[in-house]
């Protein structure tokens, strides 16, 4: 897919990208997968499995443990993550700011579910922002690193996928966005990126990193 030189819509990730949420995420999956027998530490949690699905990493991890999850893994995991995202969660700094001061079209294309995503945006005062822009990965067939959930996105907001520009912070939403045929920008400013993590993304296919939100407006205005 060719890539436009003048971009119109802003397309992006929201955990760890809009909100500050994986360091919070990742500590309910790990301790409920402790519980199950299967650890893992939240370094390697966060490299192998931020970006996808809930249930890609279940299946993922499934096969390796040789066992099945509890059937109300997931519904007790999400239900632990929105308790603790009531009293902790925060937008990523500047956010609001950055906002502001874009005037392209906006979405948000996110590998969580449809609440989860609304819950999220509402307790970071994002909601509004958005709504009804906003996308889960779970309208689509294949999560990130396939490109469907962008291109979904894309299409919803009546823009070529070539006229897109995506805000990730995961090598898995790196990969889908350059799948999509659509320019990637690396964010590395959530307290989950470890050192060489802008290097990961850089690898993936980002064209550019950045870890001050504040610096987006600018770094759009140059594209």
């Amino acid at each position: 897919m060719a890539i436009s030189t003048n971009p119109e819509l802003l397309i992006f990730d929201c955990d760890g990208v809009l909100v500050d949420s994986e360091i919070i995420a990742t500590a309910v999956h790990i301790d409920a997968l402790a519980k199950c027998g299967y650890i893992i530490s939240a370094d390697a949690y966060n490299s192998r499995f931020i970006g996808m699905t809930d249930q890609q990493s279940y299946s993922i991890i499934e096969a390796e443990a040789g066992f099945r999850l509890p059937k109300d893994h997931h519904e007790c995991v999400t239900a632990e993550i929105a308790k603790r995202y009531t009293g902790n969660l925060k937008a990523v700094a500047g956010i609001h700011q950055a906002l502001e001061a874009i005037s392209w079209a906006k979405c948000v294309a996110s590998s969580s579910d449809v609440e989860k995503l609304r819950l999220t945006l509402e307790i970071t005062d994002l909601h509004d922002s958005f709504t009804p822009h906003v996308f889960s990965a779970s309208q689509v067939a294949r999560g990130k690193p396939a490109p469907d959930l962008f291109l979904f996105a894309a299409e919803e907001m009546n823009t070529p996928a070539g006229s897109s520009v995506v805000i990730e912070d995961s090598v898995a939403g790196i990969q889908a966005a350059v799948a999509a045929g659509m320019k990637v920008i690396g964010f590395v400013g959530g307290s989950h990126c470890p050192p060489g993590h802008a290097e990961k993304l850089m690898e993936a296919g980002a064209m550019r990193i950045f870890n001050r939100m504040t610096a987006l407006p600018g770094i759009l205005a140059g594209l």
